[in-house]
């Protein structure tokens, strides 16, 4: 199964953050909207990823609830009918919370920083260090703790949970 390295973190500046991730990567940031739609799941989460009415991926991943470098490993299938693929999922298991978001991409080496514009949460930073079979845990950790320190975000920044958690706990 894929995995990376990941933090996810509140971020108070996202101009200053966007400028810091620019000056990092080597290719032109990649602006996405995306809508993500959680499924009731006994074991880790399931999220159909639309991207478009003819774009999206269906995301299942486990990735335990703490803050700081933590290993995460998905499956992802592309589809072409999200809409369908939701009503299918949707009948099987119940629809649980919707995420919306507009996502920055940008790449540095084989980390993706993402700055998310989360509807009713605000903004936040996540890094995914994409890693191989062979790639070392403790390297990939590094280099995301690395890039917290280039990017100024602090331990007290650090959030343990996914936007989903934190949407529903806004909800109560």
């Amino acid at each position: 199964m894929p995995k990376n390295i990941e933090i996810k973190a509140k971020i108070y500046e996202p101009d200053r953050i966007h400028k810091i991730a620019d000056s990092l990567s080597k290719r032109p940031v990649k602006v996405i909207h995306q809508e993500d739609v959680f499924f009731h799941c006994e074991c880790g989460r399931l999220k159909l990823r639309i991207l478009s009415p003819a774009s999206g991926e269906l995301i299942y991943y486990q990735r335990s609830d703490t803050s700081g470098p933590k290993t995460s490993t998905y499956h992802i299938v592309k589809t072409d009918n999200p809409q369908q693929l939701r009503t299918v999922l949707a009948a099987a298991h119940g629809e649980k919370i919707t995420v919306r978001k507009t996502r920055y991409l940008y790449i540095v080496g084989r980390t993706r920083i993402h700055i998310d514009k989360v509807e009713e949460l605000g903004d936040f930073l996540e890094l995914e260090v994409v890693m191989s079979e062979i790639d070392n845990l403790t390297d990939a950790e590094d280099e995301a703790t690395e890039l917290m320190e280039k990017l100024e975000i602090k331990q007290s920044d650090l959030i343990d949970v996914a936007y989903a958690d934190l949407l529903a706990q806004s909800h109560l």
